[in-house]
């Protein structure tokens, strides 16, 4: 049985939410509130992150090896086809998850894996760096991130807006970064790899890069080749890598807009787990 930590609320057709690398699932909570009025929306958080263990050390947590956890997870709560949204790795994972079990469309927020050869350096670097500050500078960091100035310094790589993120989210996001047990692991299991087989794919795919986005910075990084023929390309404006504070209406409606209308089910209570392991969204 899986025991992957996630928020469930709202009614409707299921939208699951899949996270970056070491973030966690409540870096949706932003969108949250909207998305809730018009679909069931599950937010998880990926294997070693989070609230959820890593995977067996035996495993390698490839993108593919995470998306598989994913799909378990998904049958178990018997979502037969859910519409998937993943933020940076979460959209990587979507799309090797799309390849697995049907989906009803997939949404990619600043998806990696779309080079041409394994993950570039300077995104290896940057990644690794803000892991190494995290565990190394905690204190300093927590401090750092009380004020505007210092959101901007600590986070405007990931961020197209940082002062938009409350001091509580920063730190939040940041302390889920420094402990979260997956993150070399998962990081190096990208190191050789890309995304490939996209073109398969039989389901609607929307993609949006920030035009702040300061980790997938080159166009050759952004390469659409590998998705279906007809990808929805969509842009998001003012916004940095991880894009869900920076602008949380325009993100909540680039989620919803694959849902249909009609047939809608009413509104369930919200729920929480590692398959139930904290209660309602951070505050």
């Amino acid at each position: 049985m899986s025991d992957l930590a996630y928020t469930r609320t709202g009614g409707g057709e299921p939208l699951v939410l899949l996270h970056g690398i070491g973030s966690f699932r409540h870096a949706w909570d932003p969108v949250l509130p909207a998305l809730a009025r018009v679909a069931d929306v599950i937010a998880v958080d990926l294997p070693g992150f989070g609230d959820s263990p890593p995977l067996p050390a035996t495993v390698e947590p490839s993108p593919a090896a995470l998306a598989l956890a994913v799909a378990e997870f998904l049958g178990e709560l018997g979502l037969d086809t859910p519409h998937v949204a993943g933020n940076s790795l979460g959209g990587w994972v979507a799309l090797e998850l799309a390849a697995l079990r049907p989906v009803a469309s997939l949404t990619l927020l600043s998806p990696p894996g779309l080079w041409r050869a394994g993950t570039p350096l300077y995104c290896r670097a940057s990644l690794r760096g803000s892991w190494w500050l995290a565990r190394r500078a905690r204190g300093p960091i927590d401090a750092a991130v009380g004020t505007r100035t210092g959101r901007a310094l600590v986070l405007g790589q990931l961020l197209g807006r940082p002062g938009r993120m409350s001091p509580e989210q920063a730190r939040a996001g940041v302390h889920a970064l420094a402990d979260a047990p997956g993150f070399d692991a998962t990081l190096r299991a990208t190191r050789h790899r890309r995304y490939t087989g996209g073109r398969a794919l039989e389901v609607p795919v929307t993609v949006a890069f920030g035009s702040r986005d300061r980790i997938v910075l080159s166009p050759s990084w952004r390469r659409l080749d590998e998705l279906p023929v007809g990808t929805r390309v969509a842009a998001l404006p003012g916004c940095g890598h991880v894009p869900m504070t920076d602008d949380p209406a325009a993100v909540a409606a680039l989620l919803a807009a694959p849902l249909s209308a009609p047939g809608r089910a009413p509104a369930s209570p919200g729920s929480s787990g590692r398959r139930a392991s904290r209660s309602g969204l951070s505050q």
